[in-house]
Parts: C-alpha cells; sequence; structure tokens
C-alpha cells in the first residue's frame, strides 16, 4: 500500500487541532468549514501524527453530540462518526469516554435513514464498541443490542432495503455478524464439570423431554440401582459416548458446554423433531442408529469451524450471510436445521457407527454448498438443503471426479505435457494485460478500511509501474498521466508476500489478521525503499503477484494459475479429442499389425 510521508512536525499539528475543537464550539455559525475541517481532521490523525489520546473530554461531547442531534448536516455526521470510530478503536480510555457519551439508542435512529453511508458508519461505530469492550461487558451489549432490536432494524432497513449493498456495508455486516458468533466462544471453552449439579440437571432435562419419564419414589426399596440402570440404558438411547456419566462427553474443548446448550434449544423449541430424531433412533438396530449426543457435539464443533467462532474479523472479509440477521438466536436455529439434516443423511446413507466421520464429511458438504448460495432465510437455506440429499452430493462429486480422472492415461499426459508451455505463455499475457488495465487498492490502517484509493499500473511497453493516489474508488481505467509516480521494471529487485512485507513487520492490527496477510505483497527496488499493496481480494492479489513474477522471468505459482492452468488444459484436450468422443484411449499403443501377403493393391485418388 502506498503511503504519504508527511512531516512530523507536532508543533504544527496539535495546532490545527486546537483549532478543530475551537471550530466546533461555534457550529452551527460554520457549518461548511467545520465539515471541511473535521474531513482534514481524519485525514490528518490517519497518518498517526498525534495520539488520539490527547483530546479532552470537551471535544468528544462535542463530536458526540453531532450525532445525537436529530437534524444534522449528513457530511457532519459521516465525519463525526468516522472520528468516533478512530477513538474507540485506538485508544482504551477514549473507549471509556465514548461509551459514556454515545448509546446504542442515540445510534439506531440513523439506521432508519436511507443514506447508506451513513448506516455503514453507524454500524462501523457499533462494531467498534462492540470489538473494544471489556470481556465482561460485550454479553451486556448484547442484550443491549437485542432489546433495542437491532438485528431486525438492520434487516429492515439495510440487508432488505430496496438498493445493493456496496462493499463497505457488506464488511461492516460481516464484521457484526463475527462478533455477535464471538460471543459463543465462552461457552465453547468451557468444560463441563461432572460435579456441578445445575450443568448435569440439563442433561437430566434432555432425557425429562426425550422418555418422558416420572421420577420414582426415593425410599423404594433398590431404586436406587433400579434408576442408575434406566439413566444408563436411556443414555445410550440419547448417543452419548459415556452412558454411565454423560457429563464427560463435554468436557472436550471446544465445542464444550455450546453443544449441550444447542441439545438443549432443540429439545426445548423443536420438541417434537427432537423427541421424533431420539425414539426414531432408540428403535433401530444397534448398528444402524444415528448417536444423537454424540452427533451433537461433532456437529457443534464443526459448525463453529465453519463460522470460525472466536477468529477476529479480517479487515477485507465482505462474506456475510443474510439469514443469520432473521433470528434472535441464529446460532442455534442453525444448528437445529443441521442436527435434522445430519439425521436424514445418516438415514440416507445406511450408516453404522463405522461411517460417523463419513457422514460428518456429507454433512460438512451440504452445509458449505447450501451456504455458498447465500440463502436469504433460514427456510430458504432449509429449502437448499433439502436439494442437496446425498445421492446428490454423490453425484457432484463423481462429476467433479471424472472432471479429474478423464484424462490420466499415458497419452493424455504426454499430450498435456507438450500444450502446457502454451497455455501457461497465454496465462502469463493474460496476467500481464490485467497489469497494464491496472487496480484500484483501498489504503488500509488500524482504523478500519477507508474511502481512500490509490491506483497501480503497468504501461502498455511493460517498462514502467505507474501509481498514484485518488480521490474516489474510480469508474474503468485511470489514465497514466494522471498517475504521478513511476517505478522502472527494472530497477525492481524482488516480490515479497505474506510476513515479508515491511507493512506488515510494522506494529498494528493489520499485523496480526490472517487474512490481510494473505493478501499483502511489496516491490522492493533501490536501497531500503518498498511500493507496499494490500490486495481488495485473493484473485486480484494472484494477479499481481503472478503478473510481477512474471516480469522478472520467475515462475506464477499462485493457485489461480494452478486452476487456470488446469481449466485450459482439460478444455484445450478435449477440443482436440472431439473426434474420439465416448471412445476409451488405451494407456499403450496398438501392436503393429503383420505385413500384407502381397502389395498388389491400388488406391484410387479420384
Amino acid at each position: 500500500m502506498a503511503t504519504i510521508q508527511l512531516p512530523r512536525n507536532k508543533e504544527r499539528s496539535s495546532k490545527l487541532l486546537s483549532g478543530t475543537q475551537q471550530l466546533s464550539k461555534v457550529w452551527p455559525i460554520f457549518g461548511d468549514m467545520l465539515s471541511f475541517t473535521l474531513t482534514a481532521f481524519v485525514e490528518l490523525m490517519d497518518h498517526g501524527i498525534v495520539s488520539w489520546d490527547t483530546f479532552s473530554v470537551a471535544f468528544i461531547k462535542k463530536i458526540a453530540s453531532f450525532v445525537n442531534k436529530s437534524a444534522i448536516d449528513i457530511s457532519i455526521l459521516q465525519r463525526s462518526l468516522a472520528i468516533l470510530e478512530s477513538m474507540v478503536l485506538n485508544s482504551h480510555d477514549l473507549y471509556q469516554k465514548v461509551a459514556q457519551e454515545i448509546t446504542i439508542g442515540q445510534l439506531i435512529p440513523h439506521l432508519q435513514g436511507t443514506d447508506q453511508e451513513i448506516q455503514t458508519y453507524t454500524i462501523a461505530v457499533i462494531n467498534a464498541l462492540f470489538l473494544k469492550a471489556p470481556d465482561e461487558r460485550r454479553q451486556e451489549m448484547a442484550n443491549i443490542l437485542a432489546q433495542k432490536q437491532l438485528r431486525y432494524i438492520i434487516l429492515t432497513h439495510v440487508i432488505r432495503a430496496q438498493r445493493a449493498i456496496n462493499n463497505e456495508m457488506a464488511h461492516q455486516l460481516y464484521v457484526l455478524q463475527v462478533l455477535t458468533f464471538n460471543l459463543l466462544e465462552d461457552r465453547m471453552m468451557t468444560k463441563m464439570d461432572p460435579q456441578d449439579q445445575a450443568q448435569r440437571d440439563i442433561i437430566f432435562e434432555l432425557r425429562r423431554i426425550a422418555f418422558d419419564a416420572e421420577l420414582e419414589p426415593n425410599n423404594s426399596s433398590g431404586s436406587m440401582e433400579k434408576r442408575k440402570s434406566m439413566y444408563t440404558r436411556d443414555y445410550k438411547k440419547l448417543g452419548f459416548i459415556n452412558h454411565v456419566n454423560p457429563a464427560m462427553d463435554f468436557t472436550q474443548t471446544p465445542p464444550g458446554m455450546l453443544a449441550l446448550d444447542n441439545m438443549l434449544y432443540f429439545a426445548k423449541h423443536h420438541q417434537d423433531a427432537y423427541i421424533r430424531i431420539v425414539l426414531e433412533n432408540s428403535s433401530r438396530e444397534d448398528k444402524h442408529e444415528c448417536p444423537f449426543g454424540r452427533s451433537s457435539i461433532e456437529l457443534t464443533k464443526m459448525l463453529c469451524e465453519i463460522l470460525k467462532v472466536g477468529e477476529l474479523p479480517s479487515e477485507t472479509c465482505n462474506d456475510f450471510h443474510p439469514m443469520f440477521f432473521t433470528h434472535d438466536r441464529s446460532f442455534e436455529e442453525f444448528f437445529c436445521i443441521c442436527i435434522q439434516l445430519l439425521n436424514k443423511t445418516w438415514k440416507e446413507m445406511r450408516a453404522t457407527s463405522e461411517d460417523f466421520n463419513k457422514v460428518m464429511q456429507v454433512v460438512k458438504e451440504q452445509v458449505m454448498r447450501a451456504l455458498t448460495t447465500k440463502p436469504s432465510s433460514l427456510d430458504q437455506f432449509k429449502s437448499k438443503l433439502q436439494n442437496l440429499s446425498y445421492t446428490e452430493i454423490l453425484k457432484i462429486r463423481q462429476s467433479e471426479r471424472m472432471n479429474q480422472e478423464d484424462f490420466q492415461s499415458r497419452p493424455i499426459l504426454e499430450l498435456k505435457e507438450k500444450i502446457q508451455p502454451e497455455i501457461l505463455e497465454l496465462i502469463k499475457q493474460q496476467r500481464l494485460n490485467r497489469l497494464v488495465e491496472g487496480t484500484c487498492f483501498r489504503k488500509l490502517n488500524a482504523r478500519r478500511r477507508q474511502d481512500k484509493f490509490w491506483y497501480c499500473r503497468l504501461s502498455p511497453n511493460h517498462k514502467v509501474l505507474h501509481y498514484g493516489d485518488l480521490e474516489e474508488s474510480p469508474q474503468g481505467e485511470v489514465p497514466h498521466d494522471s498517475l504521478q509516480d513511476k517505478l522502472p521494471v527494472a530497477d525492481i529487485k524482488a516480490v515479497v508476500t505474506g510476513k515479508d512485507c515491511p507493512h506488515m513487520k510494522e506494529k498494528g492490527a493489520l499485523k496480526q489478521n490472517k487474512e490481510v496477510l494473505e493478501l499483502a505483497f511489496s516491490i522492493l527496488y533501490d536501497s531500503n525503499c518498498q511500493l507496499n499493496f494490500i490486495a481488495p481480494d485473493k484473485h486480484e492479489y494472484c494477479i499481481w503477484t503472478d503478473g510481477l513474477n512474471a516480469l522478472l522471468g520467475k515462475d506464477m505459482l499462485s493457485d489461480l494459475t494452478r486452476n487456470d492452468l488446469d481449466t485450459l488444459l482439460s478444455m484445450e484436450i478435449k477440443l482436440r479429442l472431439l473426434d474420439l468422443e465416448n471412445i476409451q484411449i488405451p494407456d499403450a499403443p496398438p501392436p503393429i499389425p503383420k505385413e500384407p501377403s502381397n502389395y498388389d493393391f491400388v488406391y484410387d485418388c479420384n
């Protein structure tokens, strides 16, 4: 990512910041001037010249007052929200002060408006407060969000609004989704205490709901042994691994107590389905019964892995799922749908206990394929799963396998080897053409993604990289002459990626983010000079690293190149073998036929 070097004159910066605070006192007389000043202030602070901790409480109160006003200029509101977000993310002390001045209730009206940019900044502030809240306050804040019906307001006024969701809004919704699911981490990493009676009572409740058991009188002769035997039998029917003391099944983390929470939710809120699954399996032969307890524990663990519960949100990801905003207990409902899917798939596979891991793999594939379609509701997700039966998964796998295995005979492999250099040259030219078109990169910092851009493109003769800052995201290509900086390709010494990049070695939030590391690359040139990039997505990362390596005469090693090579090779071979369709290709050449008995024959070409 290209950086602008500013003089680090703290005295001059302090004067500007002091002026900003003074201007805020005379608003609205200087309404337009205040808007421009706040814009300059945001730009200045993004360069890290002055510490956020230098601001007075009075300044924070003034900025907060702009957000709390019902009628305020849009540009002032936007900049004020951006400043509050930065304060929260960059200073623990300021988080405390901002949290005292701004409440969720005061932010919600901004979500109910029609300006998507204001909605985006508002959700960004909520995310910042959520992210920086102490552990003991996060659940409290989540409860406040539920009371204020934040989820329903976002669903109605943002997700289902009659307009497309832009990338920045999608990113903020993704962050909110991740932070919400991360509230489950504590339960996910909590082991069950086999001696805790309250926790043991949950298991008793699962048994009671499933079998509607009546308590036997405690003073009956021999009742204790009889009850133990009955409990052991019922716990086996419930599918626990430890029939005598099922509490031991929940001592592994993850998923810990979260699995038991899900089971109890399913038993109470989908009681008919729960009873049907338990009784249905308890009446089957032992070898074909689907163990509900073990399945629930492994399924909870799998869903946590899919949703990356406990991981920090990525700075670049936009992958939010609308269906998780349609229910206050979306994770639990997600589990309830998937546990019924697991039971259905188990029956379709006619599985036994030895097939448990195979069933889980199929279920994971079903869930992942359904999620990629981005269903808008949990009902739609359930409908997608109905179309992904075990039979359908087998068909998909068979189709994919045939595409992989059709061309493994020796003659085909030889043909592949012959035409591969042509395909690689084609891919190389495509990468270089894309570099000539150029790419718009976002500027990132520890605060969050910015609406600041810079553009980089390769000259048509492949000898110079042109780059420079932009005021806004461009529509189409940016001309070379509008990009003020140049870097001759001949001066490039190396291209480094990930942790080897200079801007990933600096202190800050970006360094700790795995997904940002996977999108980072740098061009090293001259002595201690570099041009730093963070690609907008994995595809652009592959395009640029491949193209730069091609310019330096190195191999293109990205996943995209491998996929393109496989696809183009497959297509080329199919085209060349078109006349041999449905004819089996032998592994070895056919034998040379015997010589004819005589050569008294003529072929008439007319």
